[in-house]
């Protein structure tokens, strides 16, 4: 059956940026939305559009069964889940096959492998990709607890079904090491409602090194390169670019042909991602497979030309691949900054409002992808980004240059942003350097403070910022009616 129309089950900035790609393609699309979203852009720009109903506004986006049938009611034939919500959700990919629907993405039952954290590592031992010294919860806590402690300290703690930094913790002595896992445990159960965790060794100031990968669903499997994720808080990427710096050739073969090896042995259907964990020595090691779209796609859509979404509807399809490894050849450099509705100087805490003023950076190079305009309200219902801004260039320097002039125009009014802060870690000198590792916020934290202003220069900074708003200029300096129509003449 070949896709004539895609319901997009998600919202907000990846629901705009798939309508791109589908109708580049000429094929129709439907948005489905909460009541709060009415309004959205990704709700204005689709060919159909259908309303979901909850209490919560998460939990229509999370409802199975209303979106099946808002596939049904609007005549798609296929369905994108986008990032987030039910995009790594076995169930839901059984179901919207089950329904005669195209899921556009893998395969459910790769999905339920590589979301159980701790198959997905046992899949990657049997087949030669390197893992982290490890153990498993497989009785009770405190039989875990003595398991944890025997492989050394520092620990991380995960949560078998988990992502996002939910239920992950970092413990460095055995006096912590219960109550760690209590914890732990119980917001696994919270967030999963699957309470089993793992711990692995936690490698110092490591790398977050991540592959992106296409396969056919037949074995058949290609990498577009690598991305550096390195910048984060709290567990989350704030900062992605590609190609990874200060990365050397072999070592870049290695683990790209690492996440190549394990895609094809999971007969991996559609694009996805391979993160790894690279240690300060050079040893890197498998770390998750996340079955769906990344939100940093855009950096190696940037490096390599090809169009991720289109690439996910054609193998969805039923397309065989149609590149080799050798027709991916990445050129330049590209960086996305997340750009999040939240406080940095108050340990990043969300941050809500309503969009007052949105003026976008513009020149080659630059790209904006995000679900907002001006009135749209930002509530702590969902994830606080709001959208990516991304650069490219034909070298690191320069495309770090081409950032900081973006993040300088891009103006957002109404909702406090991290957008100073972003470039607060742009303009540091190790981040120029490309001395990146995951705890690179946490240890500039106190360089990456905003600078201290007195009232004037907060008053002319505030002044300033006003001038440069169109809006704000012509309410200031418009002559009146009836005045305006008198000309030069005045009583």
């Amino acid at each position: 059956m070949a896709i004539k129309k895609i319901l997009i089950a998600n919202r907000a900035e990846i629901a705009c940026r798939i309508q791109r790609s589908a109708h580049a393609l000429g094929l129709a699309t439907t948005a489905v939305y909460h009541f709060v979203d009415r309004q959205a852009p990704q709700v204005a720009a689709a060919d159909s559009r259908i309303e979901l109903f909850a209490e919560v506004p998460t939990a229509a986006y999370l409802d199975i069964e209303q979106l099946l049938a808002a596939a049904r009611l609007t005549g798609a034939d296929a369905i994108h889940p986008g990032y987030g919500f039910l995009a790594e959700n076995a169930r839901f990919a059984a179901a919207v096959e089950a329904a005669g629907l195209i899921f556009i993405g893998p395969q459910a039952s790769v999905i339920d492998l590589m979301g159980d954290k701790i198959r997905a590592r046992e899949f990657a031992v049997e087949h030669g990709v390197p893992v982290a010294p490890s153990c498993t919860q497989s009785g009770s806590l405190e039989e875990f607890a003595a398991d944890a402690a025997k492989i050394g300290f520092p620990l991380l703690i995960k949560a078998a079904a988990g992502g996002g930094g939910k239920g992950m913790s970092i413990v460095r002595t055995a006096s912590e090491l219960m109550e760690r896992a209590i914890v732990a445990a119980s917001e696994a159960a919270r967030y999963f409602a699957d309470g089993r965790i793992y711990a692995e060794r936690y490698i110092e100031r490591p790398r977050h090194i991540e592959v992106q990968v296409l396969g056919d669903g037949t074995g058949e499997a290609i990498h577009l390169f690598e991305r550096e994720c390195s910048v984060q808080r709290r567990f989350q990427k704030i900062i992605e670019e590609s190609p990874a710096p200060n990365l050397s050739r072999a070592l870049r073969d290695q683990i790209c042909t690492a996440a190549v090896t394990l895609t094809r042995a999971a007969k991996y259907r559609n694009a996805g991602t391979v993160e790894f964990i690279l240690a300060p020595d050079g040893a890197f090691y498998f770390l998750e497979m996340n079955t769906r779209l990344q939100v940093e796609h855009p950096v190696t859509e940037f490096v390599t030309g090809i169009d991720l979404v289109e690439a996910q509807i054609r193998l969805a399809n039923g397309a065989s691949l149609w590149l080799t490894q050798a027709d991916i050849q990445p050129r330049g450099h590209a960086l996305e900054c997340r750009i999040c509705a939240e406080l940095p100087e108050h340990d990043f805490r969300p941050a809500t409002g309503v969009v007052k003023q949105l003026q976008l950076p513009a020149g080659t190079g630059v790209r904006f992808d995000s679900g907002i305009v001006r009135g749209t309200q930002v509530t702590a219902a969902f994830d606080s980004m709001l959208a990516k801004l991304v650069c490219y260039a034909d070298d690191r320097p320069q495309v770090i240059n081409r950032m900081s002039e973006a993040l300088t125009a891009l103006v957002v009014l109404g909702v406090d942003t991290n957008i100073d802060y972003l470039g607060r870690i742009i303009a540091h000198p190790e981040f120029a350097a490309g001395r990146l590792h995951t705890g690179f916020v946490v240890d500039h934290a106190q360089t990456l403070l905003p600078p201290d202003l007195d009232a004037t220069d907060l008053a002319a900074v505030l002044l300033a910022a006003a001038l440069t708003t169109e809006e704000f200029r012509r309410m200031a300096f418009a002559i009146p009616e009836p005045q305006a129509s008198m000309g030069r003449w005045r009583n």
